[in-house]
């Protein structure tokens, strides 16, 4: 089972894999067997129930012949009493084997819903850059709940119908071999019935579950910038465009509907054909004294009992081949190598990180098939030195950021850190080695404390308290109610988006890489907020290679060096009284934003000292919108 080629002209090749049906089955494998007990129990009450169910019809022709042969009322009651009780028992069964199938499905699915999140939380991030988080969320999510719903609803009731369709064959065989043969007149026709349907309806869910991780990955792009979709009138746009996603799976929905209709259609055929057959044959048995009446009622009555749990087979394969594919969709994340280290002990580190050199030559870099976003640039940080990027919006600031992180890998070119390539480092080393925090902070739910360990699992509170008081965050950390234990993000405390960068800042402190790359990390601000985060992010990059894509050019003013991007080239670069001297585009930018002093002092606010550059005089560099990327 792979992935269609396209739903909505997005080629396959830029999602997640998804599993072969050969892959997906030994991962189901591999689970049950870790529950060898919880399997054998489910299958050894299916089964049960699925034989109780025999009982009744083979009772009712016993019953026909005794009364043709004149037995007494007492046989009559006495075989109803052994039909009652085979219902009942049958009815117990089945809900016995419902609950510990069901109670097997949701565990097996647990493990492997564990096994996503993992392998997902350690993709290299040039992969998930290059399928989009759309498509991970559509997995984790949409998949995840529709194969929970095949488990918890129709399931167990699949696996019960597969197992009397079986049995009921068997009986009909036990009874009489030629009634036997001709209930499988019906096979040929119930044969053709899902074949007509498969071949149609299997690419139709797998194009499906395709469209869904469009919509999300549309949605969620939309909500993430919603501030500046509504600050460039994007909506009718984006809206658009989430209508656009939307409509290929609804008319996709609507098509496999029509095609499962006409499927009833043929099932009905085939339940016709069957039955007939089965009665004629018990009709010409009974006329040669082949067979007796009792029997051939027998063979009628486990035919019909057929007529459900081959419908349930046959319309219930709707929904176990959403399941299908959607778990198909799962299997194929785990598949991913596993980039996780081995030893997953964080090792000894010096306080201050090592010196780090990081050189960056980039031929060119495009996003799939589209324009060239960056080329010809190269570019070398010295160990412990902060760069600042500024650049007009669109002038690729933020995918260079995102190169020199390693969350994307140029299409010509490379990046080496302490002259080693970073694709050699391996994804865990380049996480420690480099942290990216953008514009867009998340706050974990839970304790203040174990939001902030994520980055440093082994750190004491006093040690977190400290990385709090070097960001400037101990002012708010005070008005806590129960300081570091105190609950944040849904429903806790909400912080405000200067103290989740605080938050964010401190995070890096604590994870202590060599290399930081901050792409506008404290452009959330307001003007009192944006100078104390901007001091924060000065004091957690000390002593670390820095590399800071600039909001406001009072950040590009205070760096040992300033580059600036044009149209995806270094148009200049150096420090920031070259760059006035020399009268370029900087000095332009510079003189147009109207910053008298580079750092002002905290206690006098300038508003025209702090004016966006997006609404500066014509000429200057409008900033680009931050990305959505979070790492450290």
């Amino acid at each position: 089972m792979t992935d269609p080629s396209t739903a909505s002209g997005i080629e396959a090749r830029h999602l997640l894999p998804t599993a072969t049906g050969r892959q997906t089955w030994a991962a189901l494998r591999t689970e049950l067997a870790r529950l060898p007990l919880l399997s054998a129990v489910a299958g050894t009450l299916l089964v049960a129930a699925s034989a109780t169910g025999l009982v009744a019809p083979w009772v009712l022709g016993r019953l026909v012949d005794d009364v043709i042969a004149g037995t007494d009322t007492q046989q009559v009651v006495a075989w109803s009493g052994v039909i009652a009780g085979a219902a009942v028992l049958a009815g117990l069964l089945t809900a016995a084997g419902a609950a510990v199938a069901a109670r097997l499905g949701e565990t097996v699915l647990a493990r492997l819903r564990e096994r996503v999140l993992d392998r997902a939380l350690h993709l290299p991030s040039a992969t998930l850059e290059r399928a989009g988080t759309g498509d991970l969320v559509a997995r984790a999510g949409d998949d995840v709940a529709v194969v929970t719903n095949v488990i918890a609803t129709s399931g167990p009731a699949f696996l019960g119908a597969t197992l009397s369709v079986v049995l009921t064959a068997l009986g009909l065989f036990a009874l009489d071999w030629r009634l036997g043969i001709a209930g499988l007149a019906a096979a040929p026709a119930y044969a053709l019935a899902l074949r007509w349907y498969l071949r149609r309806s299997v690419p139709y869910y797998a194009r499906e579950r395709v469209a869904t991780g469009e919509r999300t990955q549309a949605t969620a792009e939309a909500l993430r910038g919603s501030a500046t979709v509504r600050a460039y009138r994007m909506e009718d746009a984006h809206v658009a465009r989430i209508a656009d996603r939307s409509g290929v799976a609804r008319d996709l929905s609507l098509e496999i509907f029509g095609l499962f209709t006409r499927f009833g259609l043929r099932i009905n055929r085939s339940e016709f054909v069957g039955l007939a057959a089965v009665l004629l044959a018990g009709f010409l048995l009974v006329r040669e004294d082949l067979s007796t009446v009792g029997a051939a009622t027998t063979a009628a009555l486990y035919f019909h009992r057929l007529f459900n749990p081959i419908g349930l087979l046959l319309f219930e394969s709707d929904s176990v081949l959403q399941a299908g594919a959607s778990l198909a969709r799962l299997v194929g994340v785990t598949t991913l190598p596993d980039t996780a280290s081995p030893d997953s002990s964080r090792p000894a580190r010096p306080e201050r990180p090592e010196p780090a050199a990081l050189e960056v030559t980039v031929a060119q870099h495009r996003y799939d098939d589209g324009p060239v976003v960056l080329r010809d640039i190269t570019l070398r940080l010295a160990p412990g030195e902060r760069v600042a990027l500024v650049g007009a919006s669109g002038a690729g600031k933020s995918t260079l950021a995102g190169i020199i992180a390693g969350i994307i890998e140029p299409s010509q070119g490379s990046v080496r850190l302490r002259d080693v390539p970073l694709a050699q480092l391996g994804e865990h080393q380049l996480r420690r080695e480099i942290a990216l925090i953008s514009q867009e902070v998340h706050v974990f739910a839970g304790p203040l404390a174990d939001d902030l360990r994520l980055a440093d699992p082994d750190a004491t509170d006093a040690e977190l308290t400290r990385a709090l008081d070097l960001v400037g965050a101990t002012g708010w950390l005070r008005t806590l109610p129960d300081g570091l234990a105190t609950a944040v993000g849904e429903g806790g405390r909400q912080l405000t988006a200067a103290q989740a960068q605080h938050l964010a800042l401190a995070r890096l402190v604590l994870a202590d890489p060599a290399v930081a790359v901050l792409d506008e990390a404290t452009a959330e601000a307001g003007s009192a907020g944006a100078r104390d985060l901007d001091r924060a992010a000065v004091a957690a990059t000390e002593g670390r290679t820095t590399l800071v894509v600039a909001h406001r050019l009072s950040q590009a003013a205070t760096a040992d060096r300033i580059v600036v991007l044009n149209q995806g080239r270094v148009a200049e670069h150096g420090t920031h009284a070259e760059l006035l001297a020399a009268g370029g585009g900087y000095s332009h930018l510079w003189r147009s934003w109207r910053t008298p002093d580079p750092v002002p002092p905290p206690a006098r606010e300038s508003t025209e000292g702090n004016r966006h550059p997006n609404v500066g005089a014509p000429g200057t560099f409008p900033d680009q919108p931050a990305t959505t990327r979070v790492r450290g």
